[in-house]
């Protein structure tokens, strides 16, 4: 379950052996690079594709099977711009995990977390939001436009609205505003009934806005974003630093939410993080994922200085980890102290939970059959 070797010496070497993919009957999709020293490292891809990631991932291996892991930002380099086709969900997912995997390698080579290499740490806890209980120790959530139905019309009725507004009431109501509450609108609202929410529901000062909109279309986001004070936040279906240069230069969003899990890995949020920083504008990265992505984004919580808070942060992976996370207090994760993502994945645990990944399938307008987002 554990890496057989301890730190090597900088000047040791160790070369790539293998390239492994697992796909799990969630979708979650894992890579695991193993060396001749004994050291592997773990990483997470895409989820939604997750067998096209798992098979690309396995190509890569011509490339970086007999090379030293250790200089991972030439290899992002080589297999990012290796191709002649660049970018895109897929593509830049197969980077990302095996950046993951290759940081998590360098950091056990040295013996120290990924985020002592990048510079960190420049904070010692992280903020999280999923689950707010007093077993949980979460203070900060996430939740959609609720209501008896979706926000799918291009301009929704004002009963509709009212009833959104009404259950957001009442859950600021029942946390009081020692909870912060963002709301996501998941990409799937119109932008005609997305600034009909958005107006109604600023009395009750929600924390963010998340996809309020498609990213498709930078400028109708940055429409709407001039027309609320509240930070809009975006970024989970947005790749690399040439996805996120439109939205900062236009100010669509305030918060960027890059998935470390397609967005490019450790090496291209960390870039991302200094593109938003020039702009006055926080991280707090996407996760919907399993243990990698969680842990390989408390690394880039731990050595950037704009960072907000960490999706899901307080999730515990106890069906897939050896030994569990730092728990969470007060709303925060003390950073892993442990080397590389500071995670033992535990393979037969792993094992178990490969298989078919489950299908995802289109949505539709139950009043006339018309496809609508999910």
């Amino acid at each position: 379950m554990s890496d057989p070797q301890g730190p090597i010496g900088p000047n040791e070497a160790i070369k790539v052996t293998n390239i492994e993919t697992f796909v799990l009957k969630n979708s979650w999709v894992f890579v695991k690079i193993s060396t001749d020293a004994g050291i592997t490292g773990w990483g997470e891809m895409l989820k939604d594709d997750a067998k096209a990631c798992a098979a690309g991932a396995l190509e890569v291996a011509g490339y970086l099977v007999g090379q030293d892991p250790r200089p991972v930002v030439h290899h992002w380099q080589a297999i990012h711009r290796g191709a002649f086709y660049r970018g895109g969900p897929i593509k830049t997912a197969i980077s990302s995990g095996i950046d993951m995997a290759l940081w998590d390698i360098t950091g056990k080579c040295y013996g120290v977390p990924v985020y002592k290499l990048l510079g960190g740490p420049t904070r010692d806890r992280v903020r999280v939001y999923g689950e707010v209980s007093e077993k949980t120790g979460v203070n900060a959530m996430k939740v959609g436009p609720k209501s008896s139905r979706k926000a799918f019309k291009y301009i929704e009725s004002p009963l509709f609205v009212d009833e959104v507004v009404e259950r957001f009431k009442a859950l600021r109501d029942h946390h009081g505003p020692g909870v912060d509450i963002g709301v996501d609108f998941h990409g799937a609202v119109q932008p005609p009934a997305a600034l009909q929410l958005v107006k109604a529901l600023e009395p009750y000062h929600p924390w963010f806005y998340e996809e309020i909109v498609q990213a498709l279309n930078v400028d109708v986001m940055a429409e709407i974003a001039r027309k609320t004070h509240i930070p809009l936040a975006t970024g989970e279906r947005i790749f690399t630093k040439w996805g996120f240069k439109e939205i900062l230069e236009k100010r669509a969003a305030t918060i960027l939410q890059p998935d470390i899990c397609y967005a490019g890995g450790i090496t291209e949020l960390r870039i991302i993080a200094g593109q938003a920083e020039a702009y006055f504008s926080p991280l707090a990265p996407h996760n919907p994922q399993g243990p990698c992505s969680l842990a390989a984004s408390l690394q880039i919580a731990g050595c950037i200085p704009n960072f907000l808070a960490q999706e899901r942060g307080d999730n515990e992976y106890m069906e897939l980890l050896a030994e569990p996370l730092p728990a969470v207090e007060n709303g925060h994760r003390p950073l892993p102290t442990g080397p590389g993502l500071g995670i033992t994945i535990d393979e037969d645990k792993l094992m178990d939970l490969v298989g078919d990944p489950h299908p995802y399938g289109p949505q539709f307008d139950p009043d006339d059959g018309s496809v609508v987002d999910w």
